[in-house]
């Protein structure tokens, strides 16, 4: 399987999947990884979880426990792992994160980059969720790239997708939903630092705010 991608190859690939349906990507990304590969999943929704499984039903998902989630996030979790039977991995933090606020960069860096790196670093390439409407931030990701923070191959088969193609999908696929989104929760995270959003309102002015923090360190 491979384990490197060229820089030309990264600018052909990404030029070939711009219009391309997320799962042409995620046959590319399987065939071309196979085993070496993690999918990497929050469970705000589980849009892309439904579409690899049905690629790979052992594709290994994995979820970070930060250890300050809704008590929904952590049933609907559950609901998910046994409604796909997922090969799920749920990672925790060590002892070194207790002393950080929830909120602050070194809080997310000691829950949730350092747990992700810990698996990620064993594969050649993880999967996201991760949306260009997400946030400011992600207006222009690519669809593949080297990931910066741990050098190994990144992939965001559903870059392109807009909110309404979310639901449109767990539409018309009869999906489970995380409960918190019918209660104004557009951007699930870390409950002491999450909250609902007003209609119109960015879905990501619930996450961190009052503080002008928008990424966790996962996606920088």
């Amino acid at each position: 399987m491979r384990t490197e991608i060229t820089p030309t190859e990264l600018i052909e690939l990404n030029q070939r999947f711009e219009h391309a349906p997320a799962s042409k990507i995620l046959a590319w990304t399987f065939e071309t990884f196979g085993n070496d590969l993690v999918l990497a999943c929050s469970f705000q929704d589980i849009v892309l979880v439904d579409l690899a499984v049905k690629i790979d039903p052992k594709v290994e998902v994995v979820f970070l426990d930060t250890e300050f989630h809704f008590p929904e996030t952590l049933d609907f979790v559950e609901q998910v792992r046994e409604a796909y039977a997922l090969n799920l991995t749920v990672t925790t933090p060590g002892p070194d994160a207790e002393a950080w606020v929830c909120g602050t960069d070194e809080c997310c860096k000691r829950r949730k980059v350092g747990p992700l790196m810990k698996v990620v670093n064993t594969k050649a390439a993880w999967m996201t969720a991760l949306k260009r409407v997400d946030a400011t931030t992600r207006t222009a990701a690519p669809i593949v790239s080297i990931d910066a923070t741990f050098g190994v191959v990144k992939v965001n088969p559903m870059a392109t997708w807009t909110d309404e193609d979310i639901s449109t999908y767990e539409q018309d696929h009869r999906l489970l939903t995380h409960p918190l989104m019918s209660q104004g929760y557009r951007s699930i995270g870390c409950a002491p630092t999450t909250r609902p959003t007003a209609p119109g309102e960015d879905p990501r002015a619930g996450r961190w705010a009052g503080t002008g923090k928008v990424e966790c360190g996962l996606h920088e």
